[in-house]
């Protein structure tokens, strides 16, 4: 095959790959297609929980025609034992005569050997085809083996100057439908959903994916330094349902009894300034349990937090057009003064778009 044919059957398989966003955690996302002759004969993804993998359902599809062809990967196979046997092991035993894949597994367990163990079975492999999109669609599996730590999008709807609610305090609804239902298709592509308590408390919100049949809710954390969260809330009294996750310090006995007992986990982290939560450790334990893709919708003093901390990797921002003015509560709450520009996270624009009478603009740290 042509680089260009190589290229073209491996962005297939990374945009199969990204089909499990949101819901294989803590796994990655990965697809794979497998090609005979110029055909596809299988093809396949990552499936709901992490199992199957890609690999084992696109040759489970291609059965026999396997021998003799190409598959292309959008992520290293893997060479150790879990749940299921290597896919390494896999594609050996199917008889495929090539291996192109897009990107090095950063996993311990996994980095090279998966390609070597190809290779010592006398398979010809290939690296590196469209690795920086591949790594894209990974960024936030790579970010947690990496760093121990989730790929954090912020999101903001705000007015046209950058506010989250009028002097009185209304926020409900500052963008308009179509917004709130591309941010449904976002939750849905995301291990999680965060907040504030503050958040929680004001909106008493249910943080799910509506209305678009997806299989798997995401997690529903909320940053909570001081266990204020109620128990009689939308939250908590659907826990069973869908996972609530409460990031907390410590606080009344009673009210942790009431959310464990609705189903809520409870996670202590250290305390930072003022006794309030220290974002850092909270995201370190958030990688720890897993999660790879986090999305958070506020408030203003969490989005804060996250920035100082150089935690944020990408920002949503939905921009409605109304103007409530200074007295307006901002997105963002008050960050270092005494930084200059060159230690602020500086974030580069990925694309601007118009939804329903709103702006949506998407941006990456640099």
């Amino acid at each position: 095959m042509n680089p260009a044919t190589d290229r073209r059957f491996m962005a297939l398989a990374i945009a199969l790959g990204a089909r499990g966003l949101g819901r294989v955690w803590p796994n990655p996302a990965v697809g794979c297609v497998i090609v005979s002759d110029g055909r596809i004969v299988g093809r396949g993804w990552t499936q709901t929980g992490g199992r199957p993998h890609a690999e084992a359902m696109a040759l489970a599809q291609a059965g026999k025609r396997a021998r003799g062809a190409t598959a292309f990967v959008s992520l290293e196979p893997c060479a150790h034992q879990g749940r299921t046997p290597p896919c390494a092991d896999a594609l050996i035993g199917a008889g495929v005569a090539r291996v192109v894949s897009a990107a090095t597994d950063p996993d311990r367990r996994v980095c090279g050997r998966g390609h070597d163990r190809l290779r010592n079975a006398g398979i010809a492999v290939q690296e590196g085809v469209l690795g920086a999109e591949a790594a894209a669609v990974n960024a936030g599996f790579f970010k947690r083996i990496r760093q121990g730590v989730p790929f954090l999008t912020l999101k903001l709807a705000m007015s046209l100057d950058g506010r989250i609610a009028n002097a009185a305090g209304a926020s409900r609804w500052i963008t308009g439908p179509q917004s709130r239902r591309q941010v449904h298709g976002l939750r849905s592509r995301h291990d999680a959903v965060m907040i504030g308590v503050g958040t929680a408390l004001a909106d008493d919100p249910d943080l799910t994916v509506r209305d678009l049949g997806v299989p798997v809710q995401p997690v529903r954390i909320v940053l909570d330094s001081a266990l204020r969260l109620p128990a009689g809330g939308r939250l908590a009294l659907s826990a069973r349902d869908v996972p609530v996750w409460v990031l907390h310090c410590g606080g009344p006995a009673a009210r942790a009894a009431a959310l464990a007992g609705a189903g809520v986990r409870l996670m202590r982290c250290a305390a930072g300034d003022a006794g309030h939560l220290d974002i850092s450790d909270a995201m370190r334990q958030l990688g720890e349990a897993g999660l790879t893709r986090v999305f958070c919708e506020g408030g203003a003093g969490v989005g804060a937090a996250l920035l100082k901390a150089g935690l944020v990797d990408a920002l949503v921002g939905y921009n409605a057009g109304r103007v409530f003015g200074a007295d307006g509560m901002p997105a963002v709450a008050a960050l270092p003064g005494d930084a200059t520009l060159g230690a602020l996270a500086e974030f580069e624009v990925i694309d601007i778009a118009r939804v329903g009478a709103d702006i949506v603009h998407q941006w990456r740290r640099r």
